[in-house]
């Protein structure tokens, strides 16, 4: 749905934090009066993307004219609330659907004499708002068993290409043209209409025959990213890290903000792992948000562990994609996807030279250092590392790595406390042949099962002839059956 000018502009005057998000809400609607329904409310407080926690200074009544609102709208439509989402899988009393009956039967209740705490209302407000979010405006497509054209050595980019176009949510977004709506960057989005320009051609119900040709996109792309200029030999992974990171820059939902000077480092020694997290992460969101954010972007923490003072750590960066190790093999062998996250996140032992100062000892001593996912992505691109640089030249490994299609737990590289975390496969881009002469393809799942992409040439397969030792990049979104989600 599209939005008055105004109603946007309410939207586009919003602070950061989230008393300020539900504020100018609360504002639009009291300055609008009339102009917005009870259904644009809603999806006003959807475009606002207003994360918890709410200050405790906001105040209950205001939360209580955003739900009851909510509510009249929830009730009207008839939906239905499976579950609370409650973070880390904690539960609260009640179900929105109950508040939804309540609120809408009482209605000449007073906020000053409603009984209802302010989490309670809060949490129905991010069910609500939950549920809303899946109610999508739904879109009519072919069957995406679609070729593209290679137009000069771009198999790397049509096999990723495939890939993301088996990614839902990416697809969607660009057929319905939504980052129109919601772009907030100054740049022109020319790469996102060209790729949502190829993705329309795949996805065509009126699909014909011919494949779909991207030389329009590839030269777009070639503009912004130089590199890739010419017809020489190039990386799918390290093509889909530009591609990403230029879209994302096309659609930031976040105005640019100049940085005035190196900003102060900040320690974070008084909180909770969790807590420290959550403000680097809040921080990133600041400056960077967008659909590429919300299916891609995790979070890793690095724990360092000073082998002297025993003193603890830890950083976090934002990753779009795994870069896995090969464990070495002899020749014939083969190592499981598992093998492979182990060996990435087993502890590493520091030399002094090689280690970072030590924030108790102030200087360089030896210590360990280990990686695991303080924050988990919807969709989490693994990249085998099949290439290896040395000293004179790079190698590739052949080794035959087994992975699951479905039900990979990556629960235990992350959090503690956060159980199981599942993910289902649904797209790989393999290489086939040497560093210096080699072929990438895609093997992509639809709702009618598995397609081998292989440029133009589109043939169904089984799901036996998924695993080979040409797999490189694996594609995987988060399965409706995990038991535990990091908020």
């Amino acid at each position: 749905m599209q939005f008055p000018c105004r109603e946007r502009q309410a939207l586009s005057r919003t602070s950061l934090s989230a008393k300020e998000d539900y504020k100018s809400i609360i504002c639009a609607n009291t300055t609008l009066g009339s102009t917005l329904t009870e259904h644009e409310t809603l999806r006003l407080l959807l475009s606002a993307r207003c994360e918890p926690p709410v200050p405790p200074s906001f105040g209950k009544a205001s939360l209580f004219l955003i739900v009851s609102r909510s509510a009249s709208v929830a009730a009207s439509e008839g939906w239905q609330e499976s579950g609370m989402p409650g973070a880390s899988g904690v539960n609260v009393e009640g179900s929105c659907e109950a508040l939804c009956r309540t609120l809408v039967s009482q209605n000449g209740l007073q906020r000053e004499t409603a009984d209802i705490s302010q989490s309670v209302l809060y949490t129905s407000l991010m069910g609500l708002l939950l549920v809303a979010d899946n109610e999508k405006e739904e879109v009519t497509v072919g069957s995406g068993r679609v070729g593209l054209r290679n137009v000069g050595n771009t198999c790397f980019l049509n096999a990723i290409v495939q890939c993301l176009s088996h990614t839902c949510g990416l697809r969607d977004y660009c057929l319905l043209k939504s980052y129109k709506q919601e772009k907030f960057s100054k740049e022109d989005a020319k790469l996102m209409e060209a790729f949502s320009q190829v993705l329309s051609g795949l996805w065509d119900v009126n699909e014909g025959d011919a494949a779909v040709n991207p030389r329009q996109f590839y030269n777009i792309f070639k503009e912004a990213v130089p590199y890739f200029s010419g017809y020489s030999q190039q990386d799918a992974q390290e093509f889909l890290r530009f591609l990403l990171d230029k879209l994302h820059t096309e659609i930031n939902r976040r105005p640019y903000v100049r940085r005035t000077g190196k900003e102060p480092e900040q320690k974070y020694t008084r909180f909770r792992i969790s807590e420290e997290a959550a403000v680097m992460w809040k921080k990133h969101l600041e400056r960077d948000d967008s659909l590429i954010v919300d299916l891609f972007s995790g979070q890793l923490r690095s724990s360092l562990h000073c082998s002297v003072c025993s003193h603890y750590s830890n950083t976090f960066d934002v990753f779009c994609d795994l870069s896995l190790p090969i464990p070495k093999r002899s020749s014939g062998g083969e190592v499981t996807l598992r093998e492979c996250l182990d060996l990435f996140s087993q502890e590493e032992k520091l030399d002094k030279e090689n280690s970072p100062m030590c924030e108790r000892c102030n200087r360089r001593t030896e210590s360990t250092k280990r990686l695991s996912i303080q924050r988990f992505p919807r969709v989490i691109v693994i990249h085998l590392n099949r290439f290896t640089m040395s000293r004179w030249s790079i190698s590739k490994s052949t080794v035959y790595v087994s992975f699951p299609l479905t039900n990979l737990d990556l629960g235990p590289y992350g959090p503690v406390d956060c159980g199981s975390v599942l993910y289902d496969l649904y797209a790989i881009c393999n290489h086939a042949g040497t560093v210096n002469m080699g072929h990438y393809t895609a093997c992509c799942l639809d709702e009618n099962g598995w397609c081998f992409y292989n440029d133009s040439s589109v043939t169904p397969i089984t799901e036996n002839q998924l695993q080979t030792n040409q797999a490189y990049v694996l594609f995987y979104q988060r399965s409706n059956s995990t038991t535990a989600v990091r908020k």
